[in-house]
C-alpha cells in the first residue's frame, strides 16, 4: 500500500508540475533538507586557567618574566602546588648545585621542575655523575646544558655517549668526552643512527681514522652533527684544493675549512695575493700548513710585512715555510731578530732555515 502511495505521488508530480514549478521546487527542497545531516558544532577545549601560585613562584624564585612564567604555567596547568618543583630543587642542592647553577638550569629548561624525580631526573643525573661530573662540576655542566635532562636516556644519551667513547680512545677520566659535550651538547641530542654514526663512517671512508678522527672530534664536534650532504660538500672542497684521502694533512685542512666561512677563506687568500703571491702559491702554503688560514688577518698581514719588507725574505721562503707566519711576531720574532742584528749573525737572517732555528725554537 505504501508503494502505491509513493507511486501515485510521483505520478501526480510529473503530471501537474512542470520543471520550473514553484511547488515542485519546494517539494524537492523539503525532501533534500530532511535527508541532510546538520554539521555538528565542536566544543572547544577549555582554555587552561593560569595558576597564580605557580606564576609567582617562577617569577620570585628564578627571576623569570611574567610572560615566560605564564607560558610555563599554562604548559603545566595540572600542577597546582610547588611541592614537585621544591623537591627538584632539594635534589639539585643535594648533588652540589649552587643557586646560580639552579637558576641557569631552570631558565633554559623550566620543564625539569615538573619532571618525575625517580623515573627521569635521578637516572640522568646519575649517568652524568658516572662520567666523572660530580658536585659543582656537575652543577656547572648542567647549568649550561640543562636541555640534556630533557632527552631520552635510553634512546639518545646512552647510545651517543657509547659511540663517542669509542672514537675518543685512551680517554682517561672521560676528560676529552666532557670537553666534547661542553663544546657541542648537540652531538648527543639526536639518535646516533641519524647523523653521528653515518658521519663517522663517512669520515673513516675518507681516511680520517684512529687518532685523527679523535682529534677532529675534540676540536670540531659540530662537524659530526652536520647533515651528510653538508659534510660531503666540505670534504669535496678540501679534496678539490689538492689534498688526498691518503694525506695526513686532510684532517687539518678539513678542520680549517669547517672553521671559516667561504668569504673569510677567500679574503685571507686575497690578502696573500695583495703581496704578490699567486693563487697556486697560496694553495701550496695552505697544503703545507693548513692551520695557516686559521690565523687572524691582522697577524698574517703583520708577519708578511715583517718578513718581506723588514727582513727582505723572498716569497719562496714563506711559500716553503708558511709556519713562520704563525709565530708571534711582536713577542717573539722581532725581539730575537734584534738580538741577531746586535750579534751581527747576518747569515742566520739571510738563510731562512737558520733564521727559523733562532726564532722558532726555545
Amino acid at each position: 500500500m505504501q508503494n502505491l502511495k509513493s507511486l501515485s505521488f510521483l505520478s501526480l508530480s510529473r503530471l501537474h508540475y512542470g520543471p520550473s514549478s514553484p511547488t515542485k521546487s519546494f517539494i524537492l527542497l523539503f525532501s533534500s533538507s530532511t535527508c541532510t545531516t546538520l554539521p555538528q558544532t565542536s566544543i572547544p577545549n577549555p582554555i587552561p586557567i593560569p595558576d597564580p601560585l605557580i606564576i609567582n613562584y617562577l617569577i620570585e624564585t628564578f627571576g623569570l618574566s611574567k610572560t615566560r612564567a605564564l607560558s610555563i604555567s599554562n604548559r603545566f596547568s595540572w600542577i597546582k602546588s610547588t611541592e614537585k618543583p621544591q623537591s627538584v630543587l632539594q635534589l639539585l642542592r643535594h648533588l652540589g648545585f649552587s643557586e646560580p647553577h639552579i637558576r641557569s638550569s631552570v631558565r633554559v629548561s623550566p620543564q625539569i621542575l615538573f619532571s618525575d624525580i625517580d623515573k627521569t631526573l635521578k637516572p640522568k643525573l646519575q649517568f652524568f655523575q658516572e662520567l666523572g661530573l660530580v658536585g659543582s662540576d656537575l652543577g656547572k655542566f648542567i647549568s649550561k646544558n640543562s636541555s640534556l635532562l630533557t632527552l631520552s636516556l635510553g634512546r639518545k644519551l646512552i647510545p651517543c655517549i657509547q659511540t663517542l667513547k669509542k672514537v675518543l680512545s685512551n680517554d682517561d677520566g672521560n676528560r676529552d668526552l666532557i670537553q666534547v659535550l661542553q663544546r657541542c651538547k648537540w652531538v648527543i641530542s639526536k639518535n646516533p643512527e641519524s647523523r653521528l654514526l653515518c658521519n663517522i663512517a663517512f669520515l673513516e671512508s675518507c681516511g680520517i681514522v684512529g687518532s685523527q678522527l679523535s682529534v677532529l672530534l675534540k676540536r670540531q664536534p659540530r662537524l659530526f652533527m652536520l647533515k651528510e650532504p653538508k659534510l660531503r660538500d666540505l670534504v669535496w672542497r678540501v679534496l678539490h684544493m689538492g689534498f688526498s684521502t691518503d694525506s695526513r694533512m686532510l684532517v687539518h685542512a678539513l678542520y680549517t675549512v669547517s672553521c671559516l666561512s667561504n668569504e673569510t677563506f677567500r679574503r685571507k687568500i686575497d690578502l696573500f695575493r695583495s703581496f704578490g703571491f699567486s693563487e697556486d702559491e697560496c694553495m701550496e702554503m695552505f697544503k703545507r700548513t693548513p692551520g695557516l688560514l686559521r690565523t687572524s688577518e691582522q697577524k698574517l698581514k703583520l708577519g708578511i710585512e715583517f718578513f718581506m719588507n723588514t727582513i727582505k725574505f723572498k716569497k719562496t721562503i714563506l711559500v716553503h715555510r708558511p709556519s713562520y707566519l704563525m709565530l708571534s711576531i711582536k713577542e717573539r720574532v722581532i725581539p730575537r731578530y734584534r738580538v741577531l742584528q746586535v750579534t751581527e749573525v747576518e747569515d742566520a737572517v739571510e738563510e731562512g732555515a737558520k733564521f727559523y732555528e733562532y726564532v722558532a725554537f726555545d
